[in-house]
């Protein structure tokens, strides 16, 4: 039996650990040929030779995704390779910590801080999403991914610009959902819970006990569990959804 990507070429930013590692994997298993970026030149090479050693095909891309000329230099290093891009998950993203403002109000935030934070998580996503659309409408379609979270749907204390970034990648998410339907192109969300990655590392530390409080599966979720969402919503088998946002998150929105 074949996989449910087989063929596809698939670009995957933020892959160098966590769920852009667990979702090139799985892309891997379902037969897509992967393009793997990531600030981290050596942790996305490292994502390189899992996916080969599981039998994938995979190439890899390092840089800053916050700016336009790397972004198009790895979407059109993608369509070099592959001579196409089918399927997008812009994943890349930072928290609060990474950007010296673990557990700050939202007054308390630096401006340099909020700043970076909507560079990686909110634009980096319309970076992306530009030039992946600009490949799929000459190619007659595709379909793109946008980590997006349940912060995106919902306030949560002292994550202010990161909420604020999530919010707006499901808006942009639905917009271009909207734009592009016509063109066989389809975009959608996916908005993790609490996942075991370091990004959540800091969180868990500081307010671990009220965070698990919040889940009424009563543990933190996989990154493999958002890696299979993602795997299907570019699939083919989703080829009637667009401009959906999936919470994976153990029921904390349905509290």
């Amino acid at each position: 039996m074949t996989g449910m990507l087989e063929g596809k070429a698939a670009l995957i930013t933020g892959a160098g650990g966590g769920i852009g590692r667990a979702a090139a994997l799985v892309f891997a298993r379902e037969g897509a040929r992967l393009a793997v970026a990531d600030l981290a030149a050596a942790a996305v090479e490292e994502t390189v030779a899992l996916v080969n050693r599981a039998g994938g095909q995979a190439i890899s891309f390092s840089g800053d995704v916050t700016a336009g000329d790397t972004v198009r230099a790895m979407v059109d290093g993608t369509v070099a390779a592959y001579g196409r891009i089918d399927c997008a998950f812009n994943n890349a993203g930072i928290a609060p910590y990474q950007v010296a403002a673990s557990g700050h109000k939202t007054a308390d935030w630096s401006e340099d801080s909020f700043d970076r934070m909507i560079a990686v998580n909110l634009k980096s996503v319309w970076l992306c999403m530009k030039e992946e659309i600009r490949h799929m409408l000459a190619q007659g379609g595709g379909a793109v991914v946008n980590t997006g979270s349940i912060a995106g749907l919902i306030g949560l204390p002292t994550s202010s610009a990161y909420v604020a970034a999530k919010h707006g990648v499901l808006g942009l998410t639905k917009t271009a959902a909207l734009e592009y339907a016509g063109a066989k192109i389809r975009v959608n969300a996916v908005c993790p819970g609490f996942i075991k990655t370091r990004m959540t590392e800091d969180a868990m530390r500081r307010r671990g006990e009220a965070i698990m409080a919040q889940i009424p599966q009563g543990r933190m979720g996989e990154p493999e569990e958002i890696a299979e969402m993602v795997a299907w919503l570019v699939s083919d088998r989703a080829s009637y959804v667009t401009g959906a946002c999936y919470n994976v998150d153990g029921g904390w929105m349905a509290v």
